[in-house]
């Protein structure tokens, strides 16, 4: 597997993609599978910016079969109206990556409906999109949901007294929450398709540290951690290598559902994609489960509980 590159991606001709995020990790990946021949869909709150990455990806690939898609993962609204229009337009999907994130912002912050920002993007938003798509999932043969967590995980825990950083607001503790998160959605997810037939493989993967925006958009250019982004630049691999672990979980044929993936090298942070070290208390089934239930209630949003036969509405 260490001998993984791009170019061992498969023909991915006649199959739908949808990508979160329209910067770094998530257009590297969008561009790889434009230019493996898929169709996708690029998904971002910044039209500009989406239509930007689009326009990019064409230049250097005429042609690619790419398209924006406007959804804003902090306003479930907006969750809902991206997943209408892809079950307006699109027969099924065959992969989506749920990859946009926020960082760290140095105050507490929320979404639209008054979700802690982190927890509520990374984790909320993409919890329900899943939801609202999973009946396009449940129509393509093999089709995989890879949910991007972080090496930040492995210090996270799931505080179920203070999911929201209400009580008190540390910005690495609400991110490291969040993509622990991430993550234990991501193997409950297997462990659900497995139970009910969906008949959808689930993988998690993570970029290990890598040069993109999400530092600086975050917690600020000037703030320590955007400082050691601008001047130690060179402890960041390139955003081209990070999307390698989830373009490998995508696409591989050797990646399995409930696997995880993130680079091979120094400790997980760079190199070519590889088996990533599952933190312990990812493994907690019982919390696991509680997190899904919190995240039902939360978002108002209900996974079926049955094989699907046909596209449908999730629930509201």
């Amino acid at each position: 597997m260490s001998s993984w590159t791009v170019s061992d991606i498969p023909d991915q001709r006649g199959r739908t993609a949808v990508v979160t995020g329209t910067g770094g990790i998530g257009l590297e990946v969008a561009r790889a599978l434009a230019r493996a021949g898929a169709h996708v869909i690029v998904a971002g709150r910044n039209a500009a910016k989406g239509t930007a990455a689009v326009a990019q990806i064409r230049q250097e690939i005429p042609a690619a079969n790419v398209r924006f898609g406007m959804l804003d993962l902090a306003r479930l609204a907006s969750v809902e109206e991206f997943g209408e229009s892809l079950h307006r337009s699109q027969e099924r999907i065959d992969l989506l990556v749920n990859n946009a994130a926020v960082m760290a912002p140095p105050q507490r912050l929320q979404t639209a409906d008054g979700f802690e920002l982190q927890f509520g993007t990374n984790h909320l938003g993409h919890f329900a999109l899943t939801a609202h798509l999973l009946p396009l999932l449940a129509r393509a043969p093999r089709a995989r949901v890879v949910s991007l967590s972080s090496v930040a995980a492995r210090s996270g825990a799931i505080d179920f007294e203070n999911l929201q950083s209400e009580r008190s607001y540390r910005p690495m503790v609400a991110y490291g929450q969040s993509k622990l998160a991430c993550l234990m959605f991501a193997l409950e997810l297997q462990r659900r398709s497995e139970a009910h037939g969906w008949g959808i493989e689930s993988i998690a993967a993570h970029p290990g540290i890598s040069r993109t925006d999400l530092i600086p958009n975050g917690a600020g250019a000037h703030s320590v951690t955007g400082m050691a982004r601008r001047y130690l630049w060179f402890l960041f691999q390139p955003a081209a290598h990070g999307a390698w672990p989830p373009l490998f979980a995508g696409t591989a044929p050797a990646a399995t559902g409930g696997a995880y993936y993130g680079p091979d090298r120094l400790s997980e942070t760079r190199g070519k994609p590889g088996p990533a070290k599952i933190p312990p208390q990812a493994l907690d089934e019982d919390v696991a489960r509680r997190l899904w239930q919190a995240s039902e209630r939360l978002t108002g949003i209900a996974f079926p509980a049955a094989r699907m036969q046909k596209p449908m509405p999730a629930v509201r």
